[in-house]
């Protein structure tokens, strides 16, 4: 940590499908010398897509939703492209990273969402495509995405510490960002969420609405009164100021933890819980894409090893939370590392190198 310049972290390892160990290291605020401790929310960054995708699948044990109906029979967003390609993308697409969609637009206050690529035929890696799908979960549940998260997974699974969206306990607890070892700024590096979010509860305060109750329609009433408040161009469009599937979760390493172990093979399931033969779903390839040495499930990513395939996901946001879990679902353990630091993933592949003895080469993405 002192070496890569990362104040805080937390590690939680599960072994025999539950939680069985977890501690937090360092501050997690170096300004101010707070130490992170049990109750220390992370920015968990990308590690929030397979925890949404874990809800569409739950939907989809239910029968709300088919993984293979286009979207746009779903909701269609005003800021989709006309392109035939659109009507092809599926829930299934998004949650292989297959929609051919970008990453994120460069200009979305003004650029129109479009396929680079026919849907099902490269691996794009896209949180557009997860916020479209969220909006669709939206419509699905009638619910903002955090209110749906908390009735069907995080309530249910005792998540207590998990969040998509912000309010002031959250940011009392959650970590701040720092820069990578390397750089030499002489400003502190730019907490994006926390100042965007900041200002929106302003707004939500002045409702009476809180964050966690918004849906997009809010987002868009909302965002001309958080413009007037925000610094130029730190808020451009409503999907800064919404919960967002692809990107805004927060937990603690122990809450993280307990859902990688629902990820795990064991004998029984709760009523709440994906059914089995979902659960084997998301760890199965759901692409086949020549040259590629890794896997797409739905959710998750998949690596082979010496001891048969693990499933993984990495986060990173605003290059100052770097985060990594990865799970052994036969053997049912896994390990997370979440960091407050953007030279974060040097230390957490150290710690799963350490822990599992694999050298994955996820690491090179």
């Amino acid at each position: 940590m002192q070496a890569f310049a990362v104040p805080g972290i937390g590690i939680a390892v599960v072994e025999a499908g539950e939680v069985a160990w977890s501690r937090g290291f360092g501050m997690a605020n170096a300004l101010t010398g707070t130490p992170v401790d049990a109750r220390t929310v992370f920015e968990d960054a990308s590690l929030s897509k397979p925890v949404f995708a874990y809800l569409v699948m739950q939907l989809a044990d239910q029968g709300m939703i088919d993984l293979d109906r286009p979207l746009v029979e779903y909701r269609r967003p005003d800021y989709l492209g006309d392109h035939p390609w659109t009507a092809l993308i599926t829930a299934r697409d998004v949650l292989r990273h297959s929609t051919g969609l970008p990453g994120w637009r460069t200009s979305p206050a003004t650029e129109k969402l479009v396929p680079m690529v026919r849907p099902g035929t490269r691996i794009d890696y896209s949180g557009e495509a997860f916020f479209w799908l969220q909006l669709v979960v939206e419509t699905l549940t009638g619910q903002s995405l955090d209110d749906a998260m908390q009735t069907h997974l995080f309530a249910p699974a005792n998540m207590r510490d998990s969040s998509y969206a912000w309010n002031a306990e959250l940011a009392a607890r959650s970590v701040h960002g720092h820069r990578a070892h390397d750089r030499t700024d002489a400003e502190e590096p730019r907490q994006v969420i926390r100042e965007q979010w900041s200002i929106a509860q302003q707004i939500a305060d002045r409702w009476g609405k809180p964050l966690s109750a918004w849906k997009y329609e809010d987002a868009e009433r909302a965002l001309p009164d958080v413009m007037a408040l925000a610094p130029p161009g730190l808020v451009t469009w409503p999907g800064d100021i919404l919960a967002n599937a692809a990107a805004s979760l927060r937990t603690t390493v122990q809450d993280y933890a307990t859902f990688l172990a629902l990820m795990m093979a064991r004998k029984q399931r709760m009523s709440w819980e994906v059914t089995e033969a979902t659960r084997l779903a998301m760890l199965t390839p759901q692409i086949k894409v020549p040259g590629r040495w890794t896997e797409k499930g739905l959710g998750w990513n998949m690596e082979q090893t010496r001891d048969g395939p693990m499933f993984y996901h990495s986060g990173s946001n605003s290059g100052i939370f770097k985060n990594f879990a990865i799970g052994d679902a036969p053997r049912r353990r896994g390990i997370v590392v979440l960091t407050n630091g953007g030279s974060g993933s040097f230390v957490h592949q150290r710690v799963v190198r350490a822990a599992t003895g694999y050298d994955l080469l996820s690491y090179d993405l």
